[in-house]
């Protein structure tokens, strides 16, 4: 085998090139306001990769990834707010202070601690979805039964928050000043959050193709095409799934966690129905089967919803209606599901005829007198 042209060549071929194009180009070409909004992307692309494996290869149709988005948001949130209150000697966040309130409620005060926020980010999500996982999984729930709770689950957190005043209500948690001691507004911190979110794309791209690619990746591929088999091979088809949906919960909670900084505000508009669908058409639209299907197509739809917005705001949804319906009707693999056939095709042009073969065996050999 070239060693220029091996698997493993193209794959670290693959993951130079993008982070030549992160760490390199986008920064030199794209103005501040634009390297923002990739920043942005970039979270939605995070949560993409999660989806990817649990949807993708698992078979489970995840309508619900707002609810853990909006966990590591909400709990990076809290910390950002009295972190700021900290640092202009109040007691408690603006909001509260408006409201009349002048000490912290008892869930606020551990986010004081940068590594609670932290340990909250990455374990919430994960427990979360392990204990709803266990309870579904375990029960056999799948399909349209199992879309259909998961999206029932962020339509009940969203109204949630709404009623809670000491969250921010519908309005939500904004105005963040400070990231870690590193002020927001300064232009310089906005790309080291770029940067960070670009490494941590990279980096969970990385851990999805291991599973991929291990034993534990053919297994899910399995239990998603015949579970009952599986079951029968002596493996339990509820665990293998959970691993999936926890991995993705935990992705979904860590991008949600960089989302507020970058952004500046998380609110229950951001975590609801309507945004865990969005989710799953870029997935959709990528190709939920492939590795970079999922990533490419959260930013290839969020980005032209932003140049929609910009130039046609109310036709927008349309645009993003009509794409759902032509992927899932005509191309159910997606965009990169096309490139896929289009090299199974090269490659089936390129096998030698059989007929030819045949004939050409059969011509009689010319002796040379």
């Amino acid at each position: 085998m070239n060693l220029l042209t091996g698997p493993r060549t193209r794959v670290w071929g693959g993951f130079a090139l993008a982070a030549v194009v992160l760490f390199g180009l986008a920064p030199a070409l794209l103005s501040d306001f634009r390297l923002n909004l990739l920043a942005k992307f970039l979270c939605f692309a995070l949560v993409a990769v999660g989806i990817g494996l649990a949807w993708g290869r698992g078979g489970m149709l995840t309508l619900g990834q707002g609810v853990f988005f909006g966990i590591g948001a909400y709990a990076m949130a809290m910390h950002l707010k009295v972190a700021d209150a900290e640092l202009k000697g109040q007691a408690v966040p603006d909001f509260m202070a408006i409201a009349g309130k002048t000490e912290l409620p008892g869930y606020w005060q551990p986010f004081a601690s940068p590594y609670v926020a932290i340990a909250a980010v990455l374990l919430l999500p994960a427990a979360v979805a392990f204990l709803l996982g266990l309870g579904v999984f375990k029960r056999r729930v799948k399909g349209a039964y199992f879309a259909i709770l998961s999206q029932a689950l962020a339509a009940a957190f969203a109204i949630l928050l709404v009623g809670q005043q000491s969250m921010g209500g519908s309005n939500g948690l904004n105005r963040f000043r400070t990231f870690f001691g590193f002020n927001l507004n300064d232009p310089a911190n906005k790309r080291m959050l770029f940067f960070i979110a670009g490494a941590v794309l990279l980096a969970a791209v990385a851990l999805i193709r291991q599973l991929m690619q291990s034993r534990y990746g053919e297994l899910l591929v399995a239990v998603r095409d015949q579970e009952e088999r599986v079951r029968f091979l002596g493996y339990d088809p509820a665990n293998v799934k959970l691993v999936a949906y926890v991995v993705a919960a935990f992705l979904a909670g860590i991008a949600g966690a960089l989302f507020v900084p970058i952004v500046g505000i998380i609110s229950p508009a951001d975590i609801g129905i309507v945004p865990s669908i969005a989710f799953l058409i870029g997935v959709a639209i990528g190709g939920r089967a492939t590795l970079l299907g999922p990533v490419l197509g959260a930013i290839g739809v969020a980005w032209a919803q932003s140049a929609f917005s910009e130039n046609w705001p109310s036709g927008w949804i349309y645009a993003q209606g009509l794409m759902f319906v032509v992927v899932v009707g005509f191309f159910p693999a997606g965009v990169a599901g096309l490139f896929a056939l289009a090299r199974r095709r090269r490659r089936v042009r390129n096998l030698p005829d059989p007929a030819a073969s045949a004939v050409e065996a059969l011509e009689p050999v010319k002796v040379p007198s």
